[in-house]
């Protein structure tokens, strides 16, 4: 398993970009989609470290896609971001598994330690 690579899925095309550049500056691996059905179509989430995960996307939405990935046996970690932050969100979050939660608009250095965090736990 490549621990460096790492998948963003974000339907904001300007995020996802935002977020893939920050990502590759700090020497990894990305693929990027703009939806789940996307990354559902054509990633294999056992080549991966990380997954970072818009809650709220157009089709299949990021909670959804981390229980088809629990339900598959997939133990990837998610690291949620959300731009429409609520206790409900943050707790459904929690439930269906997430290493970390962020409200956008995050800082740069609170991703990227959630990252290293993360990977740290696979180690």
């Amino acid at each position: 398993m490549t621990l460096r690579k790492l998948f963003v899925i974000d339907d904001d095309p300007g995020m996802l970009r935002t977020i893939e550049r920050l990502l590759k500056v700090h020497g990894f691996d990305v693929q990027a989609f703009a939806s789940a059905e996307a990354f559902l179509g054509s990633a294999n989430p056992r080549d991966g470290g990380c997954l970072v995960l818009d809650i709220d996307l157009g089709g299949m939405s990021g909670i959804e896609l981390r229980r088809q990935l629990t339900l598959s046996g997939m133990s990837l970690p998610v690291i949620f971001i959300t731009a429409k932050d609520s206790e409900f969100v943050r707790k459904t979050a929690l439930e269906v598994g997430c290493f970390a939660y962020l409200s956008k608009p995050f800082p740069a250095k609170q991703l990227m330690n959630a990252i290293e965090e993360a990977l740290d736990t696979l180690a």
